[in-house]
């Protein structure tokens, strides 16, 4: 039969349409997109060796890229086809790829890959990067860690944790400040806090605080750092060489720390509630006089000074209450009355998070409130709430996250810290109330402690964080992504004086006494930081190369006033009714930066690198041609462990060589300090308000320069079950931006320059992780993390003819002392005595202070343990500090005066012969020269006061479930449980005799998630 002609062209048709559209149906075919195989549903549970659900595992189809994270009971979900494959990864564990072969359920064991440090991603601010490939020195620490310590600011769940990283506490008061050291101190001026970047955007730790205001209760200092609820953290690092610093610029001089918050993760609505308790109490109380003690001492006293015969005059009874008109036999223990309460801290936090592959949502809220352990109803609140969100594309090209936090925080306490008076009220002082329950005012012969409870201090802060980062991935290699950041926070704080908390005695009225004190200050910042990040892998060879800019803006303002004189008491909180109103200070400052940075990143063979990170800087802190400043760093690493020397079974499991050097820079001085500046003060003169000159215009001083050595050496062994890291670094701080004293006749103090001034910080920094035991029903493992820094001023022009010389010396570190040379009490005459270094026979305040201290820790670091049985895991972390600091002999040398001072001081000189270490007894009454005031500024008011200290200790126990979904933890932590130290001050990291020193605390509290 023959074909139609018809027929025949059809197949032509056909034949010519296929050739052409083969390969875009090829292409169609090969992407999956016009004939996907069939999806289904696959679901099941991840758990680890024992059998315990996984949560956060990553779940990834390869084929589609389609990805899930399992929840926190272990159970996924996730759209795959019956040949695909899916891969099961989370940091710690092995990777499993399991072939799906027509199942719709697939349950999966993973198992535990000891440390795995080739998978830890650390934050490195503009970049991420594997632990195992980092060129620079960042330490880290996670949400688990931080999690098991009951501590309400993240400056406090880092202490002991991080080698370099030197940390305080100022105050056991709520509310209160940290200082804050990473790897010493570099510049003679100027704050010695790092940069703080909260998820990408600067965060301004310097406390807007009035020293008029609150600098009684918690010395002026309040964190802003306390809006941040270390529950909300994910994880915090720290970055401390040039490598890992200069790309921060001038910005990073002093380190730099990031704090990475929680971020919801794919899954099912998950809700989790967090309830706490925690009491706390003064560690230690000073071994004080008794009543008996002291009044022998005051009387001694008294009668040294010739005024003895005075003691029977009933007529001078008035001079001296403590010994004449009191009871002679009551004692009354005032460390217990005064700071011997319990303090109590409530915290309750709810987060509600979840999503889809393409979007996931966090939020949580917080409230906590905390008492102190001072009479009274002072307390601290705090309100969190915070909320992010991711989202992406379908392609996963675009994405964004934003997230936004907001904190309440209202603090009320007395207007004065107790611990003062605590230390030094007499022992037989009067009872606090009458037998009516008023103020015993004892008839007018002292003040009562307790009356300061009519005074007020009260501050309220606000502070907002928001943060948006948005990218884009242009082509596979090239992304663009662009970081946005605002953040405003406000602090109002006022200390009301009302006429009746003070000693009707002195007559005081409201009109003529009663005052209140306000402070009203905001900083508010933004932040625009545009990037280009391009990557590319060839054979053995992997480019990374980073370009952006920042655009940075800050405003400062403070207004410090007090209203004097009010018709009465009721209406002291209402500035308005003062009949006289004096401003303080009315100050506000902008702040502008611009940066352009980059980074080269070069990867040979996963064993070679190159890291090469430079900025350009902008500051508006400088005058005209100095305004910028260029930094950068270079940081090398060898991986020798990849080296064919090595096998896979070798006892060297990982190793690493690794340096960088490079500069960084500060302009940490203030805003306008290049300018002829004025304030008004508040005084006046013949009624005419006073300006005052405080700056002169000097355009030529410039950056502060640190330029940052390191070498470093890490090793791992059996399978990086033991991991040692040590690092060496030298930093040397240049061009020092100080005051150069000026001459009285001048009218100003200083002219801000720079001085040739070089200080140098070099230190030892050890790091151990061992895994000890590791089987399926205990583990066991151990960190160690050790500091030795030294530090010293290398060169200074000029230093022996400045005002400098009384306090720094050329080879000694900045935190040196220089104090008189105590040579004990001569036994003749009961006086102490000192070395009289010019030999000219006085013993003056400038030539003869020639001995040398240094308050800085010699080595510092902790060591922790954690320890697992079954569903009991126990956390302990020891803090050790080697280091000197002041005595109680700062504060009190000499018997006898009136007030209760340490019963050391008991043990005095009392006739001719005796050899004490304390000088004969005075009333203060004698006249001539105080030798006690120079035994305070002595070398014998300065001992050891190194420590071992129990930092922190966790048990929790995980409840078995009691029914699919639900998962319960209960935990009992301490913190500052125990102290091992010779030191006889109240405590050995915080030797103030006018602070209250941090608590020791306990906390029980419980975990549930569903």
């Amino acid at each position: 039969m023959k074909k139609s002609p018809k027929r025949l062209n059809r197949t032509k048709l056909f034949l010519f349409l296929y050739l052409l559209l083969a390969p875009l149906l090829h292409q169609k075919l090969i992407a999956g997109v016009t004939f996907d195989p069939p999806q289904t549903t696959i679901t099941g549970t991840v758990t680890d060796m024992e059998g315990l659900p996984l949560g956060g595992v990553n779940v990834v189809v390869p084929s589609t890229n389609r990805g899930a994270i399992s929840d926190m009971n272990g159970t996924y979900n996730i759209e795959a086809g019956p040949e695909d494959m899916i891969v099961f990864s989370i940091v710690g564990f092995t990777t499993l790829n399991v072939p799906i072969d027509g199942r719709t359920v697939i349950n999966v064991q993973l198992e535990e890959n000891v440390t795995q440090l080739g998978e830890v991603v650390l934050n490195a601010g503009y970049y991420s990067v594997k632990e195992k490939e980092r060129t620079g020195n960042i330490a880290t620490i996670k949400a688990a860690t931080m999690e098991k310590q009951p501590v309400g600011n993240p400056l406090a769940a880092m202490q002991g944790q991080l080698s370099g990283v030197n940390i305080a506490q100022t105050t056991g008061l709520p509310g209160g400040g940290f200082n804050i050291e990473v790897r010493g101190r570099n510049f003679i001026n100027g704050a010695t806090d790092p940069l703080f970047i909260v998820d990408g955007v600067p965060f301004g730790s310097q406390s807007l605080g009035a020293s008029r205001v609150s600098g009684q209760i918690i010395g002026g200092s309040i964190s802003p750092l306390n809006a941040i609820n270390p529950n909300d953290i994910e994880s915090i690092e720290v970055l401390k060489d040039a490598d890992a610093t200069a790309i921060y610029g001038s910005r990073g001089a002093n380190g730099v720390v990031l704090i990475t918050t929680k971020k919801g993760r794919a899954g099912k609505t998950r809700f989790d509630a967090h309830l706490s308790t925690t009491l706390g109490k003064v560690s230690r109380f000073l071994d004080l006089m008794d009543t008996e003690q002291y009044l022998e001492v005051r009387r001694e006293g008294i009668t040294n000074d010739g005024y003895g015969d005075l003691l029977e005059d009933p007529g001078f009874d008035f001079f001296w209450p403590d010994v004449k008109l009191w009871d002679n036999n009551r004692y009354t223990d005032w460390q217990k009355e005064l700071i011997g309460g319990t303090s109590y801290r409530n915290n309750a936090q709810l987060s509600v998070s979840g999503g889809n592959d393409l979007t996931q949502f966090l939020i949580s809220g917080s409230y906590q409130k905390e008492t102190t352990v001072f009479p009274g109803d002072s307390n601290y609140q705090k309100a969190n709430l915070r909320s992010n969100i991711n989202h992406q594309s379908e392609n996963a090209r675009f994405k964004i996250n934003l997230s936004i936090g907001y904190t309440n925080e209202n603090n009320k306490m007395p207007t004065v810290d107790f611990t003062s008076k605590a230390y030094s009220l007499e022992p037989n002082a009067p009872r606090i109330y009458d037998d009516e329950g008023n103020i015993n005012w004892e008839n007018n012969t002292w003040d009562n402690p307790l009356a300061s409870l009519e005074e007020t201090y009260k501050s309220t802060s606000n502070t907002l964080i928001s943060n948006a980062l948005v990218s884009y991935e242009v082509t596979s290699n090239l992304e663009f992504r662009s970081n946005m950041g605002f953040t405003d926070y406000r602090l109002d704080s006022y200390r009301a004086m009302p006429s009746s908390a003070r000693n009707p005695g002195l007559g005081v009225t409201p009109q003529n006494y009663s005052h209140l004190i306000t402070n009203a200050s905001q900083r508010v910042s933004w932040i625009v930081e545009p990037q280009l990040n391009w990557r590319k892998d060839w054979n053995g060879v992997a480019l990374d190369l980073l370009v952006g800019t920042t655009f940075q803006e800050e405003t400062m303002e403070q207004l410090v006033q007090r209203g004097l004189g009010f018709p009465n008491n009721g209406l002291l909180e209402n500035l308005a009714a003062a009949e006289n109103l004096q401003v303080f200070s009315d100050t506000d400052g902008k702040y502008k930066y611009n940066a352009l940075f980059g980074r080269i990143n070069v990867n040979l063979l996963n064993r070679y690198i190159l890291n090469l990170t430079g900025r350009r800087d902008g500051s508006s802190r400088f005058g005209p041609g100095k305004q910028f400043g260029n930094f950068g760093a270079v940081g090398l690493a060898w991986i020798f462990s990849k080296e064919r020397l090595f096998s896979e079974g070798s006892l060297l499991s990982f190793g690493k060589l690794r340096a960088s050097y490079g500069s960084t820079g500060s302009d940490n001085i203030g805003d306008y300090r290049f300018l002829d500046t004025y304030q008004v003060s508040g005084n006046n003169y013949n009624g005419v308000t006073v300006l005052e000159p405080t700056g002169i215009y000097n355009p030529r001083f410039s950056w502060e320069e640190n330029n940052k050595l390191e070498a470093a050496l890490e090793l791992g062994f059996f399978k990086d079950r033991l991991l040692v890291n040590t690092s060496w670094y030298r930093n040397r701080s240049s061009n020092q931006l100080v005051g150069i004293p000026l001459a009285a006749t001048t009218g100003f103090a200083e002219l801000t320059g720079n001085f040739d001034a070089v200080v140098e910080n070099t230190g030892l920094e050890v790091d151990l992780r061992t895994v000890n035991i590791q089987s399926k029903g205990f583990n066991w493992s151990t960190t160690l993390n050790l500091t030795v820094p030294k530090s010293k001023l290398v060169a200074f022009d000029g230093l022996k003819n400045s005002t400098f010389a009384n306090r720094y010396s050329i080879g000694q570190p900045l935190t040196i002392v220089k104090l008189y040379h105590a040579l004990g009490v001569d036994p003749e005459t009961g006086a102490y005595t000192f070395e009289d270094y010019n030999g000219d026979g006085d013993i003056n305040r400038a030539e003869d202070r020639q001995w040398i201290e240094d308050l800085a820790p010699k080595f510092y670091g902790g060591f922790g343990n954690s320890l697992s049985l079954g569903n009991l895991t126990m956390d302990v972390l020891f803090q050790f500090k080697k280091q000197k600091a002041y005595n109680t002999l700062r504060f009190d040398a000499t018997p006898g005066y009136k007030g209760n001072t340490p019963a050391e001081l008991y043990n005095r000189w009392e006739e001719p012969g005796d050899v004490k270490p304390i000088q004969r007894a005075s009333g203060g009454l004698a006249g001539g020269e105080d030798l006690g005031s120079l035994q305070e500024d002595s070398n014998a008011s300065i001992s050891d006061a190194s420590f071992v200290r129990l930092r922190n200790i966790s048990l929790t126990y995980k409840v078995p479930s009691m029914r699919p979904g639900l998962d319960m933890k209960v935990y009992l932590q301490g913190q500052n449980l125990w102290t091992l130290t010779n030191y006889e001050g109240p405590d050995p990291e915080q030797p103030s005799s006018t602070r209250l020193p941090p608590l020791r605390q306990i906390t029980l509290g419980v975990q549930i998630s569903f």
